[in-house]
């Protein structure tokens, strides 16, 4: 019996293992993501090859012809004109760094897949939930191509919009993956139920990911470099853009690269939400602890606040130092923080939603 057991947790062990690491490799693709957007490399490779592409330039003449292709893009003609061949290479290396790491992504899904289902390690329904983890990968990837395309016809940055929606289509996976992993290593049967907080912890996520969606709209405008300044913006609380009615129109959402009234309506939006946010974190945690969480549920309640302040510090910081141009490393560390306490939320949304008192 006793062996049995051993084999069923070995099994077990080995599945977790598995779908703890590839919550680890979407974090990563997330960041190495913001990294590949805040050089300004998303638009170095104007092309979309799943299996030739998996190989980068190898010679002179291929990198001669890659390098020829980005000269005819927007970005090369309004930004980048004249750059050199070594600062193409750089910004060519993080765009394919993150097309490889997706590749590689798929190669450390798909072998163990196939080996836990033909060995019958995986559950009838966990099974059809890393189905539906494919499915969404892929609409993740193709939708990334969409983005890039987006950047190629006329304007030398990718769109916006879809590149939030590209960002939201990976947190939406990252998040996915995350969730399975909980609910197999900590099946919600028999967890010390705390009451009250279903809802609560639903609605500080919905806000959480409200200010994410922000969060891609602040990058995809470059929204920082409008009001690079806090608590107020550029020395007003409310932006007189703002008070324009002229500027109320949908032009001015469509040519936000051109004119400041969207930049500062979401930026604007930004930071009140982020106000709320830190409200509804701290009220939620004060409720959690009142019933005196247990083990891991006492554990994510405990990271909530010191993520959330983290969180804060990085946005101010980022946000202070947008004079000219973007920071990268502040930028990716608040846009992986912003992951974390919603990765955070998630997991204490677990315990709050324990079916049975132990």
């Amino acid at each position: 019996m006793s062996n049995l057991q051993n084999q069923l947790n070995s099994k077990k062990s080995a599945v977790g293992i598995w779908l703890l690491i590839g919550v680890f490799m979407l974090l990563m693709q997330i960041v190495i993501g913001g990294v590949t957007r805040l050089t300004g490399s998303g638009l170095s490779i104007t092309k979309w090859e799943i299996v030739t592409g998996t190989l980068p330039p190898l010679n002179q003449a291929e990198w001669q012809e890659a390098f020829d292709l980005y000269k005819a893009s927007p970005q090369y003609a309004k930004i980048n004109q004249g750059m050199s061949m070594g600062d193409f290479k750089f910004i060519y290396f993080w765009e394919y760094f993150h097309r490889l790491w997706a590749r590689t992504m798929g190669l450390v899904f798909l072998f163990p897949f196939i080996y836990f289902l033909a060995k019958g390690y995986l559950r009838n329904k966990l099974a059809r939930h890393l189905i539906g983890v494919v499915t969404l990968a892929m609409v993740v990837a193709s939708f990334g191509w969409i983005m890039v395309a987006s950047g190629l016809v006329s304007r030398p940055y990718v769109n916006a919009y879809k590149l939030t929606l590209h960002l939201m289509l990976g947190i939406s996976l990252f998040v996915y993956v995350f969730w399975l992993a909980i609910n197999y290593l900590w099946p919600t049967e028999g967890i010390a139920k705390l009451e009250g907080l279903r809802g609560w912890s639903g609605a500080v996520i919905a806000v959480a990911v409200l200010q994410l969606i922000l969060g891609g709209l602040m990058s995809g405008m470059k929204a920082g470099l409008f009001f690079p300044t806090w608590p107020d913006m550029n020395g007003a609380m409310l932006p007189d853009v703002l008070l324009d009615g002229s500027q109320w129109h949908f032009d001015a959402f469509k040519h936000y690269d051109t004119n400041a009234f969207a930049p500062a309506i979401v930026q604007f939006v930004h930071r009140g939400v982020a106000y709320i946010l830190t409200a509804f974190v701290l009220l939620f945690v004060y409720k959690a602890f009142k019933q005196q969480p247990i083990g891991p549920a006492r554990l994510g309640f405990t990271l909530l606040p010191i993520l959330l302040l983290v969180q804060v510090t990085l946005g101010i910081v980022t946000v202070i130092n947008s004079i000219g141009t973007i920071p990268v490393s502040w930028g990716v560390l608040h846009q992986a923080g912003g992951v974390l306490l919603l990765a955070n939320l998630v997991f204490v949304r677990h315990f709050c939603l324990a079916k049975a008192e132990v």
